[in-house]
């Protein structure tokens, strides 16, 4: 018997409805992942349940059911744009794979579950596991946590089949790519100026990259990419915005790199909202 590869999608999640019971689950599930608020468990189990989780999960409730319905999706789908997208990218990649893969998509936080998922690809025996979490940059908080997750899953199989992880890919020529051919629907030259504008992260969880001791600002990770900050999330978002702004002929007083969502003021910078 011929033994397929299982082919792994993971992004983060999303709530199972725009419900403030269900996104309050979600953000319990997701805040007090330690990769993602990397204080002592005590300190995080307060600040996570007592004061994020209580205050936010009915506003963030309003944005999802806004979501939920003005979402861009075809016409009469209402959903998750993360969930909808990430299914339609799964059924393209199985079939473009054909039957020598099985294709298969689960969230890091909710569903469909990483459990219920590696559940059903350890029943059918997979010789190989390709996981890939879709973030083109990585970092501890997302592709860190879901290789972590997926580790101690698995680490609990009798028969543990050959596992590959791609952990980062913010040069990859497909990625890249996918950004020019959006990019020239429109007519950059049209526009004043361009932001490259990514999810923040903590300084100090970028910081933790350098096993040196070393902090990023100590590194240029503006301007290269070198074996010492390869990992470091500033570094990638950088050089993907340098890979992207060459392909558009934009030049460096043409563009700015910024990051969005911040919490509080140690986060990476230079903010979205104030450039």
């Amino acid at each position: 018997m011929y033994l397929k590869t299982a082919v792994l999608l993971v992004n983060l999640g999303t709530p199972d409805s725009p419900s403030v019971k269900d996104v309050r689950s979600y953000l319990f599930e997701f805040l007090n992942d330690p990769r993602v608020i990397d204080i002592p468990a005590i300190a995080r189990f307060f600040l996570v349940n007592f004061i994020i989780v209580p205050f936010r999960a009915p506003k963030s409730a309003k944005i999802y059911q806004e979501l939920w319905v003005n979402n861009g999706l075809p016409e009469g789908k209402t959903g998750a744009p993360i969930l909808y997208h990430g299914i339609s990218v799964r059924e393209k990649l199985q079939q473009l794979l054909g039957n020598d893969y099985d294709v298969y998509l689960a969230m890091r936080y909710k569903n469909p579950s990483l459990d219920d998922v590696l559940s059903e690809i350890n029943k059918k025996n997979h010789e190989k596991i390709i996981v890939i979490p879709l973030f083109p940059q990585y970092a501890s908080a997302t592709t860190g946590s879901v290789i972590d997750k997926i580790m101690k899953i698995v680490s609990k199989w009798c028969v543990i089949p050959e596992l590959k992880f791609i952990n980062q890919f913010y040069d990859n020529a497909g990625f890249i790519n996918t950004i020019i051919e959006r990019a020239k629907e429109h007519n950059i030259n049209e526009y004043d100026h361009v932001l490259f504008s990514y999810h923040g992260l903590p300084i100090r969880q970028v910081d933790k990259v350098y096993k040196d001791g070393t902090q990023c600002e100590e590194h240029n990770c503006e301007t290269e990419i070198n074996e010492t900050n390869q990992f470091c999330y500033k570094a990638t978002c950088y050089a993907t915005t340098r890979l992207i702004a060459e392909r558009l002929n934009l030049s460096k007083e043409k563009y700015t790199v910024c990051f969005q969502s911040r919490l509080d003021k140690d986060w990476l910078e230079p903010f979205a909202d104030k450039v």
